[in-house]
């Protein structure tokens, strides 16, 4: 046994010194593999949570909305559409929504505008996102002037900047009162922008909208699955860059692990015969190139999560903000919460770790089976 511990001691002081006699290679390897893990996952990390992030905003969307189509394009829904449609057996309540986008010259913005059910709003003043804030200097008591329908102005005083927390959703929001919405936009009031409503049964929303448009056949039922479905699609096309540029770290990583296992140099080769010659065995060369190439790679792993974790929590993620940006001129000042799940960590390791420490061993294996004379003359 004692021998056995003195021979591994001896095995890991011949890894160190053999690390720091190439520590210029040693220093590269290390720099480029941190630099590939890094981006592997950061690129994971960051569309992880984005996901992670939408799909929680995305549980307070209503089961179903419905929205009128004329010539293919969104209409305004008419309040007996309303009644109509809470006659449907099994809608357990609906109601009429009041929204719509607002274009600020002197921004170049879109805002969107909400009638809020749940946070009434006195005539004459609104509630505005971080993003609108920021860019028109507007704090509360405040007032923001608008343009109605009619080229006639209309000036709002700002009764609340919300909250940094929901920032994701409410950069570019304006809340406002129903009264002042229909007069900016020159809404009727027996109009509403769309409906909303929900089923008594969550498993028959799909048979609630068949009911819908069979009644009213001039509109579109728009279930939240398919709402889901449609953020999906977004982040996927958003995303596409990105995963441009994970296949091409996916593709730089296995170049640099197949140059790692195409062979040894003359110096390594040697080195493995002359350990042969003084009475190493076949397992403790391996052993010995196992530690080398797994300090290099963990090393590289640990440091490269760990910056790639600093970069997306708590950095404004700047390898990736200008994808994200696109034409949005509001967008939101956002921390993404930090998720990581053990898969995403096994997957990352598995990718980046494990085919290394393969690359190294296999070459190392092919010269210490081979005659020590004939390695170290070659």
């Amino acid at each position: 046994m004692g021998n056995w511990f003195e021979r591994q001691r001896n095995i890991i002081d011949f890894t160190l010194s053999s690390l720091v006699r190439r520590k210029g290679k040693n220093l590269a390897l290390l720099l480029v593999y941190t630099l590939l893990v890094f981006l592997l996952a950061s690129v994971m990390f960051f569309t992880h949570a984005l996901r992670k992030e939408a799909s929680l905003v995305l549980q307070g969307a209503p089961e179903m909305v419905v929205q009128r189509m004329a010539a293919g394009r969104h209409e305004l829904v008419p309040r007996r559409y309303l009644g109509m449609i809470k006659g449907i057996k099994g809608v357990s309540g609906a109601r009429g929504r009041l929204w719509g986008y607002y274009f600020d010259p002197v921004m170049s913005a879109n805002y969107t505008m909400v009638v809020p059910e749940d946070h009434p709003l006195g005539a004459g003043s609104i509630s505005i996102g971080q993003g609108i804030s920021r860019s028109r200097l507007a704090r509360v008591g405040d007032f923001i002037p608008f343009r109605r329908y009619d080229g006639t102005p209309m000036v709002l005083t700002v009764r609340e900047v919300l909250t940094t927390g929901s920032e994701l959703v409410s950069s570019d929001l304006i809340l406002v009162s129903e009264g002042d919405f229909r007069k900016l936009f020159g809404m009727a009031p027996d109009l509403y922008t769309d409906i909303v409503l929900s089923v008594r049964n969550a498993k028959e929303v799909a048979t609630a909208a068949q009911k819908v448009q069979k009644l009213l056949p001039d509109t579109r039922p728009i279930m939240k699955s398919e709402i889901l479905r449609t953020y999906d699609t977004i982040f996927d096309w958003r995303s596409g860059i990105i995963v441009v540029i994970l296949s091409s770290a996916v593709l730089a990583f296995i170049i640099f692990a197949w140059d790692k296992a195409s062979g040894l140099s003359a110096e390594e080769r040697k080195e493995i015969g002359i350990l042969k010659a003084i009475g190493w065995e076949t397992s403790d060369v391996l052993l010995m190139k196992f530690w080398e190439g797994a300090a290099v790679s963990l090393s590289s792993f640990l440091a490269g999560v760990l910056f790639a974790y600093i970069h997306v929590f708590f950095t404004p993620v700047m390898l990736f903000e200008p994808v994200l940006k696109g034409w949005s001129t509001l967008y939101p000042s956002f921390k993404l919460v930090p998720f990581i799940s053990p898969y995403q960590v096994a997957m990352l390791f598995f990718l980046t770790v494990v085919p290394y420490t393969v690359a190294t061993i296999v070459p190392s294996w092919r010269a210490a089976t081979i005659d020590p004379d004939s390695v170290m003359r070659s």
